[in-house]
């Protein structure tokens, strides 16, 4: 397995579109989550008293994650296996580790570990540049000594490394990166939009809006607790996992 995982380094590390999605990761979470928290604290002095009681400083400067950073790193975990795809360097792949299963473990392992590591310089970055922000307009700001703060940082980068695995595992399904892409943007961004158009459950439930509950100070009576939704995201994720290690045994390459 070791062999495995550094092949698989080797071959996420040499696509030249890995750079620039990390770096789109990290300056998107930076950039919208100082623009975001710039807009919020404008709007700060107009809010009713429940509104003000219900202002997440934490949660405001890390809304770019969830609402643009999850494009880029969504898209980093897509093209971690529809690159192979596309070039057919999938089939020596294959030849070289015939039991698919650990092929698509070893690159669930490498894209996870660099996923998590670009998730959380990103997550802080856009913390720490939310906070002056909201601060030097008057607004409440949070630190990470404050209760639940690092937790909903820290959180953060693991909803955004579970978005890149999911791209893993609808890559391995699809096969094709517009085609999983799109599937990765559907259920990360549009669905969880049009949400209060359907049942209350629905949001309650739908993974990725259980998930992001773990980013919030301040919690949502209504909506899962933070560990719980983060954990059902992550069986969902996994469960799309399986999905694609059976596509790949039950498919020709």
């Amino acid at each position: 397995m070791t062999g495995v995982v550094v092949a698989e380094w080797t071959k996420f590390r040499s696509l030249r579109s890995v750079l620039v999605t990390v770096g789109l990761t990290v300056v998107l979470a930076v950039v919208f989550g100082v623009l975001i928290s710039s807009g919020q604290a404008r709007q700060y002095a107009e809010l009713t008293a429940a509104e003000r009681a219900a202002f997440d400083p934490t949660y405001v400067s890390l809304i770019g994650c969830f609402t643009f950073a999850q494009l880029a790193i969504g898209a980093l975990g897509v093209l971690s296996v529809t690159s192979e795809y596309a070039t057919g360097t999938i089939r020596p792949s294959l030849a070289a580790v015939p039991r698919r299963g650990r092929l698509l473990a070893a690159k669930a392992v490498v894209l996870g570990a660099a996923a998590f590591v670009a998730a959380n310089v990103a997550v802080f970055a856009a913390y720490l540049g939310g906070q002056p922000t909201l601060s030097g307009m008057d607004a409440p700001s949070s630190t990470l000594d404050d209760p639940h703060v690092l937790r909903a940082v820290l959180g953060a980068g693991w909803w955004l490394t579970a978005v890149a695995l999911l791209g893993v595992g609808v890559g391995m399904l699809v096969r094709s990166t517009a085609g999983a892409f799109t599937v990765v943007v559907a259920s990360t961004l549009l669905v969880p939009l049009v949400s209060g158009l359907l049942p209350e459950w629905f949001a309650r439930w739908w993974p990725t809006t259980a998930g992001q509950q773990v980013l919030r100070v301040v919690r949502d009576p209504d909506a899962l607790p933070p560990f719980a939704g983060i954990a059902w995201m992550y069986a969902a994720v996994a469960a799309v996992l399986l999905l694609g290690h059976l596509s790949l045994r039950l498919r020709d390459a």
